[in-house]
Formats: C-alpha cells, sequence, structure tokens
C-alpha cells in the first residue's frame, strides 16, 4: 500500500469530469456555421478596404459573403436539411398533382401577407426617410422577385412537406373559405411575418451606415489614438452583427432547417421588444428613457488618465466582440421573438442571455451615469433612467423564456444552465451569499 500522499484534482480535471457526467445539451447550430459566415464577411470586409469600397452596394455584398458560407457549411457538412426538424421527407415526394391545391392556397396567402405588409410599410412616413428609405428601395426591388420566386419554390417544397397544411395554408383556407383550418397555426403564421416585416427594415436600414464608417476609417490615424481604434473596432463589431442579424431574417427556410418554429405568442413580449427598436424606441435622444442628458462618453471622463482610457476602450471592444458573437453563434437562424432552434453552444454556454448582459454592461461602462457634467440631480435622473433600460432588457429576457420554456429542449437546456453556466451559477452565489447574510 503505497504512503504517497493523494493530491487534490485539479480544477479542469473537476471541470472534465462534470462535463463527462452532465453534457450539455446539443445545439441547434454548429460552431462551423457562424465561423464559416464570419471567415466570408473578413474576406469581403478586407476586399472592400483595398478596393475603397464603402457604398450601399458593397454592403449588401457583404450580406452575401456572410450568408453564402453558413448555407453551404450548413448543407454540406451539416447536412441541416436531413434534419427530422425541417418537416420535410426527401425520401418521399408526393406527384405535384397531388399537391398543387394546397400549394395555391399557401400561395394565395403569401402574396395577401406581403401585400398586407406593403400597405403598412406606405402608410408609415417613417419607412420613406432617413435610414429606412434604403431598406424600402431594398423591398420595391426584391418584391417582384420574390412573388416569381415564390411559385417554383412552393410547389416543389411541398411535395416533400410532412404536413404541407401548416400556417400560411390555414390563412389561405380562411381567405378561399376552405374548411380544416387551424387558428394558431394562422396566428402563428401572422405573428412569424410581423417579426419579419418589422425587424428586416430595420436590419436593412443599418446595413450600409456602419459597413461605410469602417471601410472609410483611415487606419494611419486610427492605430495613433486608442479611443478612435476602440471606436472603429466597436464600429467592426457591430458591421458583424448586423450582418448576420440580417441574414438571419431574410433566410427563414426549412431546406435550411432556419424557419420560424413559433414566434412568441405574449403580449409582453412583444411590448419589451418593440419599445428597443425604432419607430417605437423609448430610448432615442429626447425619449422617455433617454439617460444621456447631463452624462458624457467613457473617453471625457478618462482623457486625462490614459492607461485608464485603454483598459476601458478595449473592455468595451470585448463585450462588444460578445455581443456580436452572440449573433454570430445563431448562424442563419437569428431572430427576435422566435423560436428557430435553441443554442446551448458559444457564449450560451456561459449565459442565457450573453447579448443583454453585454450590451448593458457596456452601456454603464462607456456611459457611467453616476458622473455628471450638470447637477447631482442629473446624475441621480441618469442612473435610474439607465437602470429602467437594463430592466427593459430584464424583461425581455424573462419574456423570451416564457416562449421558449414551451420548448422541452429549451428547459433541458435552462436547466442545465442553472447548474453549469458560469453567469447563472454567479448570480446564485451571489443572491445565496446575500441571503446568509441577512441582506
Amino acid at each position: 500500500m503505497s504512503d504517497a500522499p493523494v493530491l487534490p484534482e485539479t480544477t479542469s480535471l473537476t471541470l472534465q469530469r462534470r462535463r463527462a457526467a452532465d453534457p450539455r445539451p446539443a445545439s441547434a447550430v454548429s460552431h462551423g456555421a457562424g465561423l464559416s459566415g464570419l471567415a466570408g464577411v473578413l474576406g469581403w470586409v478586407a476586399c472592400a478596404r483595398g478596393w475603397g469600397m464603402d457604398g450601399p452596394y458593397a454592403a449588401l455584398v457583404n450580406l452575401l459573403a456572410c450568408a453564402v458560407p453558413m448555407i453551404l457549411w450548413s448543407v454540406l457538412v451539416d447536412k441541416v436539411h436531413c434534419r427530422p426538424s425541417t418537416g420535410l421527407d426527401w425520401s418521399r415526394p408526393r406527384p405535384w398533382r397531388e399537391t398543387i391545391d394546397v400549394s395555391l392556397t399557401k400561395l394565395a396567402a403569401f402574396w395577401v401577407t406581403w401585400a398586407g405588409i406593403a400597405v403598412i410599410y406606405g402608410t408609415g412616413r417613417f419607412y420613406w426617410e432617413g435610414n429606412f428609405a434604403f431598406a424600402m428601395w431594398c423591398f420595391t426591388n426584391a418584391a417582384p422577385i420574390l412573388v416569381l420566386v415564390s411559385i417554383p419554390y412552393v410547389l416543389w417544397l411541398d411535395r416533400y412537406l410532412v404536413a404541407p397544411k401548416d400556417g400560411a395554408w390555414s390563412l389561405g383556407a380562411w381567405l378561399t373559405g376552405q374548411p380544416g383550418g387551424d387558428r394558431a397555426a394562422l396566428h402563428n403564421h401572422l405573428r412569424s411575418w410581423g417579426v419579419k416585416a418589422f425587424f428586416l427594415a430595420f436590419m436593412l436600414a443599418i446595413v450600409p451606415g456602419g459597413f461605410g464608417e469602417f471601410i472609410r476609417g483611415d487606419t494611419s490615424a486610427i492605430l495613433r489614438d486608442p479611443v478612435a481604434l476602440a471606436r472603429w473596432l466597436i464600429t467592426f463589431m457591430f458591421l458583424i452583427d448586423v450582418a448576420f442579424a440580417t441574414v438571419g431574417y431574410v433566410l427563414t427556410l426549412r431546406p435550411l432547417d432556419s424557419h420560424i418554429r413559433s414566434a412568441n405568442p405574449f403580449a409582453a413580449a412583444w411590448m419589451a421588444a418593440l419599445m428597443c427598436y425604432p419607430p417605437i424606441i423609448l430610448m432615442s435622444d429626447g425619449g422617455p428613457m433617454d439617460y444621456h442628458p447631463g452624462t458624457q462618453e467613457w473617453d471625457v471622463w478618462f482623457q486625462y488618465h490614459p492607461v485608464l482610457l485603454v483598459m476601458i476602450g478595449a473592455v468595451l471592444v470585448v463585450l462588444t466582440a460578445i455581443y456580436a458573437w452572440a449573433t454570430m453563434a445563431f448562424g442563419l437562424r437569428f431572430s427576435n421573438l422566435t423560436n428557430r432552434g435553441i443554442l446551448t453552444h458559444g457564449p450560451y454556454a456561459w449565459s442565457r442571455h450573453p447579448a443583454y448582459l453585454s450590451k448593458n454592461l457596456f452601456w454603464w461602462l462607456s456611459t457611467i451615469p453616476v458622473l455628471t457634467t450638470g447637477t447631482p440631480i442629473d446624475a441621480v435622473r441618469a442612473t435610474l433612467l439607465l437602470a429602467a433600460v437594463s430592466g427593459v432588457y430584464y424583461w425581455r429576457a424573462r419574456t423570451e423564456e416564457r416562449h421558449l420554456g414551451l420548448d422541452p429542449d429549451y428547459r433541458a437546456y435552462s436547466d442545465w444552465m442553472a447548474r453549469n453556466g458560469p453567469v447563472p451559477r454567479l448570480l446564485a452565489w451571489v443572491a445565496g451569499s446575500r441571503r446568509a447574510s441577512g441582506a
């Protein structure tokens, strides 16, 4: 019998054993999907900077550079089109004569849905002003193509759908007086297209601005100024975020397994989300939750402390990178207010809401509302308003969890995160410590 001392397990070994005993639930998206899209973006951005292409067409090409590698990876490597979750059975195509009536009913539903969205866009003047005008230009040129392509696409896809009478069919059946429509599926169809209509217009509106700003950046001047460098890198992180998010809203397709399973059915979730985006946004300049009056940005507060200036700039870049990573992790599936498959990898192995967490930490650190250029009342007001903004994002997180909690895959992920996720465990430890101290 050996007298050698028993050494304690290392932290890494303990972590490995814990992961083996309690493996993380599988993610609906692979790391490769997001990384391939990132490679496409990096490649095109390098070309655009080299050739001086900073206009809106180059920004649209960036979306293609992001989307095409992800599509190829998803189909050729991940083979997402073969997953049961697509609702497709490629081995048993039905003759088109058997599905033609269903397909025509669905086409009528799609065209009426798109016509309704066009009426909403045409009625809202803000959609034809400022950055939104670019989005309307895109939609105006894409609409005829979408209508034409929808015909062969729907006729082809319905031959392989296991249950072709979906929400679109239910709407078409209601419009044409056919029996058998599913009211819940119809409502989900309308909510899904409501999400696409609202958020895709916003995403397209901001695509050219951030892209052009980054491409035009003068590195010879930026590299000499840590503040300018931090802002330029933050712009780049948002460029990545916007590219992936816009692609996600466009490619809601069953063959890519990126279709919308369900759109959030809870009114509170829509209220919490829509107040964070124009034209309804409450946090904009002059809005009821605008916390900026009486404050300044981090580069003003620390302009005479160069070491702190560099450190805070670096932290802000990292926080924005986490925010962009949280969007990139979705691959083809990013979308607000929807379930398009549950993510468990990347930053979602650390926190259930890494984007909200990093975004709010960025705002607090970049503004530091307790400091003020005005009166102490301004500091109190700014702090309370920013706390209210963070409260809105907490509300959004809770309403999203309520929706996603209808999916057993999310419940399994949420339970695993409670046991293993670093951020949930840290919050649980803090709460436990407060209870133990009687706070």
